[in-house]
């Protein structure tokens, strides 16, 4: 097990629960920046997710797999495999599956407006919630001045945060032994430092003006790693965040609300469902 995956309660892990335990459904899923094919993928968390969950239709928003980190170092465990297992099962079962690539899985792009074992691949696309808004569902790397201006800067930063990310999982692996709870180095210099907060704010407006241009109600989307759901002048911002820090996605719930969540809540409710079966059974 990595340093990374090592906050796990005992009781949590993948292959354990699943069979057990009623599933949580929504109508949809929208989950990016995965990263499979680095150490810093919480690719264990992941599939304890996506085998807690159903939905009608799952969206993988880019950034699945790493291809920029496997061109440098080949890594892959056989929990990044179980994933890739997992997605494959849903589809055959009836879930609606479309990949949106990104840019560390650019490589996929080439394969736009084809269907792979039950797995439809685009661009982007529109969705239509419950409540009949209209989200366009992109990556959002191509609003990003640094990989449309300067791609080069952009692998020199992926290296500098796969280092942050190596930190990251020492840093978590004492705070586990010290009973502390989860907490993210790079989304904490990423509220602190002021460039990055422009940054971010830039790229966010970048893209509900996009919307805005189409006429449509929101966008949704990944590429940054920072979860966020909120209105900008009109237009609903989501952002699904990632399963390097935030380990969260972007849900639609029957109802039609957006909302996210993340791998700490499902975890949770898949506890609370547990303990009132176990009290039926018992009573």
């Amino acid at each position: 097990m990595k340093p990374g995956d090592q906050f796990l309660n005992a009781g949590m892990l993948a292959s354990g629960f699943a069979p057990k335990r009623k599933k949580i459904h929504f109508t949809a899923i929208w989950i990016s920046d995965v990263h499979l094919g680095t150490t810093g993928c919480q690719a264990a968390r992941l599939l304890e997710f996506l085998q807690a969950t159903e939905s009608k239709t799952l969206y993988l928003v880019g950034d699945i797999i790493d291809g920029w980190q496997l061109k440098r170092r080949w890594y892959w465990d056989q929990t990044h495999n179980n994933i890739v297992q997992a997605v494959l099962k849903k589809a055959k079962k009836g879930t609606e599956v479309i990949f949106v690539p990104g840019n560390h899985d650019e490589s996929i792009r080439q394969f736009i407006g084809f269907d792979f074992g039950g797995i439809r691949i685009r661009d982007e696309l529109v969705h239509v919630t419950g409540k009949g808004k209209r989200m366009l569902v992109l990556h959002g790397d191509r609003f990003d001045g640094v990989i449309a201006c300067a791609k080069w800067l952009a692998y020199l930063g992926d290296s500098l945060y796969t280092v942050i990310l190596k930190f990251n999982g020492w840093l978590n692996s004492w705070r586990a032994r010290a009973g502390l709870p989860y907490w993210s180095v790079s989304q904490y210099l990423k509220a602190k430092v002021k460039n990055a907060v422009n940054y971010i704010s830039s790229f966010e407006n970048a893209l509900a003006a996009e919307a805005r241009k189409r006429n449509l109600d929101g966008v949704i989307c990944g590429h940054i790693h920072k979860p966020e759901v909120r209105d900008i002048d009109g237009i609903m911002y989501c952002n699904d965040g990632d399963w390097v820090e935030s380990l969260s996605a972007l849900v639609e719930e029957p109802s039609g609300e957006l909302r996210l969540i993340t791998w700490q809540e499902i975890m949770m409710q898949m506890d609370r469902a547990q303990i009132l079966e176990d009290a039926i059974v018992y009573a």
